[in-house]
């Protein structure tokens, strides 16, 4: 275990989560599970790609560190193929490296942008990977060609992106949620003002591909529809707070099975929510450090996150010397993640 939580430091691990061995020695801006098994990926400031073997016997939870591969610049994002061969990771020299895992390859570089790469993801069903920049271009990927197959304007910067197959939801810059849906993606669905006054930091997309979650840098999230008939159920709640401290919501989660929710922010707590009853399902400690990063296991078993600077107060704030960057596995019970009736028809929070 970490040698915090002696000598009067700070405990990072007050959820008392399982701490992944040999983490990045920088900041982690990306966290992503294979869906096949439980292979982890993360990305890092330190410019590096890393893959552990996460093991488990019951409660017992280990971590083996298995390769890691190198970008020229810090890397920003990762996706798995569907298949979990393969990792897709993008970031600041703006290019996609595309690093055949477990056939123990060496990486390439499958595709370019004008600027940082800042999302990345798979699309199975398209057979195709879809790429998100700060130079305000989506550029669709066929792995035979070195061109994309298309590129879509977006008008402002590429902040966050989910896809849901058919939908994909991309926020950018300007507060901007612009959602295509895939069975015709060279064409811009709707275009939707956040439901967030502030910056957009963080997007999921329901499972049911009828609607999306946004979070924003002034700890709150937003819960849209996209059918008009239904925004009636649309809701904006506060989070990550503390008393007058207000934290961005870094990261949103769907689990794999429940359909309920994480978020984790910069105050370094993550919390379970249940979006149809509109309920709190569990509150976590808060750790000393924020959480920039979170992501479920496949069957959601496992819940993922970093514990480091998230760059939030700038450059000036990180000090190399005494950053301290951790990975922990936290193994959420039935009552944290599964949904609950609402009661007497009342929010709780």
């Amino acid at each position: 275990m970490s040698a915090f939580g002696s000598a009067g430091t700070a405990n990072t691990n007050p959820n008392k989560s399982i701490e992944v061995l040999q983490p990045p020695s920088d900041s982690v801006s990306s966290l992503s599970f294979s869906p096949k098994a439980n292979f982890l990926v993360a990305t890092s400031w330190d410019n590096q790609v890393r893959c552990w073997e996460i093991t488990r016997n019951g409660t017992t939870v280990g971590s083996v560190p298995k390769a890691s591969i190198s970008h020229d610049q810090p890397v920003l994002c990762s996706s798995w193929k569907d298949d979990g061969t393969t990792v897709f990771s993008g970031g600041c020299d703006k290019q996609v490296k595309m690093w055949p895992l477990l056939s123990g390859g060496q990486p390439v570089t499958i595709a370019m942008h004008d600027a940082p790469i800042k999302e990345i993801t798979w699309i199975p069903e398209m057979n195709c990977l879809a790429t998100a920049s700060f130079d305000k271009t989506l550029k669709y990927w066929d792995l035979r060609q070195s061109t994309p197959v298309h590129t879509q304007q977006l008008g402002e910067r590429c902040y966050a992106m989910t896809v849901r197959y058919p939908l994909m939801v991309v926020g950018t810059a300007d507060r901007n949620m612009v959602v295509y849906n895939l069975q015709n993606p060279q064409t811009e669905f709707k275009k939707i003002p956040s439901p967030l006054k502030y910056q957009t930091r963080c997007i999921a997309a329901f499972p049911d591909q009828q609607g999306f979650l946004v979070g924003s840098i002034e700890g709150r999230v937003g819960v849209h529809h996209l059918d008009e008939a239904q925004q009636s159920k649309n809701f904006t709640f506060k989070c990550h707070r503390d008393n007058n401290e207000i934290y961005s919501v870094n990261s949103l989660n769907f689990h794999p099975v429940h359909h309920t929710f994480a978020t984790a922010g910069s105050d370094g707590a993550f919390n379970f929510w249940d979006k149809d009853s509109k309920q709190r399902l569990k509150a976590m400690s808060r750790c000393p450090l924020p959480i920039p990063c979170s992501t479920f296991n496949n069957d959601g078993s496992i819940f993922a996150h970093a514990v480091c600077y998230d760059w939030g107060k700038g450059a000036e704030n990180h000090n190399p010397a005494t950053a301290k960057t951790y990975i922990y596995l936290h193994l959420p019970q039935e009552t944290e993640v599964k949904g609950k009736p609402r009661v007497g028809g009342t929010t709780r929070r």
